[in-house]
């Protein structure tokens, strides 16, 4: 019996965008190294925003180090133009930046409270210790703070802040 080798042909899978748009794939497809066949969706949805045509000389226009880049920016500001059509990625940088601020809101006023909170404690120690303490002025509370008197902070190390951090959160 005789031994039939056939000699085996690679079946070349054309790129997302050739089989898309109904086109062969050439071996020099300016699509292919950024659309996979196994990511269809990559280009649809940046085909439905920007256009195939702009696409390619999108891409063409650039150098081959930034080409990859560059597509995924397109494909994730397409995404964010399907979900948000007038502000497409704008649009989520302002809600989170919103976000941001009103998380830092947040955050100044917890640490207000437990600068005020510590402010209470320093002067309840201050009245249990028969010391004096004003609340008239900052510099007298840091001299409170800053004093040689070791007993106070080794006391109660809860009592203890880092006025410069604080007052710069607070403030800022």
């Amino acid at each position: 019996m005789a031994s039939h080798h056939s000699t085996s042909c690679p079946v070349v899978t054309p790129c997302a965008a050739c089989k898309i748009l109904r086109r062969k794939c050439a071996d020099s497809c300016t699509f292919a190294p950024h659309f996979p066949p196994d990511e269809p969706s990559k280009f649809i949805m940046a085909h439905r925003v920007f256009g195939a045509s702009n696409i390619m000389k999108f891409i063409q226009e650039l150098p081959e180090s930034q080409r990859a880049d560059a597509v995924s920016s397109m494909v994730y500001e397409a995404n964010a133009r399907i979900r948000d059509p007038v502000y497409g990625s704008a649009g989520a940088i302002f809600q989170l930046q919103n976000q941001v601020n009103e998380l830092q809101a947040q955050l100044a006023k917890a640490q207000a409270e437990v600068f005020n909170i510590q402010s209470q404690h320093a002067a309840l120690f201050c009245i249990e210790t028969g010391r004096s303490f004003q609340t008239s002025s900052q510099q007298s509370f840091d001299g409170f703070i800053t004093s040689s008197d070791e007993s106070f902070e080794s006391s109660d190390p809860s009592l203890y802040i880092d006025q410069d951090s604080l007052w710069d959160t607070i403030w800022a």
